[in-house]
């Protein structure tokens, strides 16, 4: 199992970013300037996966028991105005994940980042957060006509990187990219510190789990030497 891997691709919010604080903040931000009660961070963390027009329609419908069209359309500027503006205020890399990036790269592996989020929100966050240089490849939500978990996105970014489902990986915290992977023909790593809905990862099963990022570049370069061997 993952014994001849080039292309490593990545999820972005709940593997390699930890974003809930700042989505949660934006949610919260839209909810009270339409009079509506905040709902915390707890709550958002559940909602997180989808993209950020999921995200919106869930607070407005727990809120006001509505996703009326002009309640949504008002909310989601709201949101989306705020949340450009406060991208990476409390939002960090999880422990690990950048050590981890410049070993894969160090080794000669091509990564990517496959994200349902928008390009105007994961670019800049990675810029701002020093991760960008590490990827070959970044799909955004709005650069495909179907997202995840449709293996659109996976495909095109394996094919950025130069790489073949064949030898290429997907490390994910969901359900959805559990489920991108398999349609995509890739092999699936899961991590269990994420979102996922609010339900745990396992239940999906990924080919295998891992603890955290710091162990992915040991546990390829110890599946390749078996394979080796």
């Amino acid at each position: 199992m993952f014994s001849d891997v080039r292309v490593v691709l990545f999820d972005l919010d709940g593997t390699l970013v930890d974003t809930a604080p700042d989505l949660a903040a934006a949610t919260d931000h839209m909810l009270e300037s339409l009079s509506l009660p905040p709902v915390g961070e707890a709550r958002v963390r559940t909602w997180i996966g989808h993209g950020v027009n999921h995200l919106i329609k869930r607070a407005l419908a727990a809120t006001s028991g509505s996703e009326q069209e002009e309640l949504f359309e008002s909310g989601s500027r709201l949101f989306l105005d705020y949340y450009a503006g406060h991208l990476a205020d409390r939002t960090s890399p999880y422990p690990g994940v950048v050590e981890a990036l410049d070993e894969l790269v160090g080794r000669g592996l091509h990564l990517g980042v496959v994200t349902n989020k928008p390009a105007r929100f994961t670019e800049p966050l990675l810029e701002s957060l020093g991760l960008r240089d590490a990827f070959q490849a970044v799909v955004t939500g709005d650069a495909v006509t179907e997202q995840k978990p449709a293996p659109e996105p996976m495909l095109k970014a394996v094919r950025l990187c130069g790489g073949i489902p064949q030898q290429a990986i997907m490390v994910g915290d969901s359900m959805t990219d559990v489920e991108a992977a398999r349609r995509a023909g890739l092999g699936v790593i899961g991590v269990p510190y994420g979102y996922n809905h609010g339900d745990k990862l396992f239940w999906t099963a990924p080919d295998l789990m891992i603890q955290s990022l710091a162990e992915l570049p040991a546990l390829l370069e110890s599946n390749k030497a078996d394979e080796c061997g």
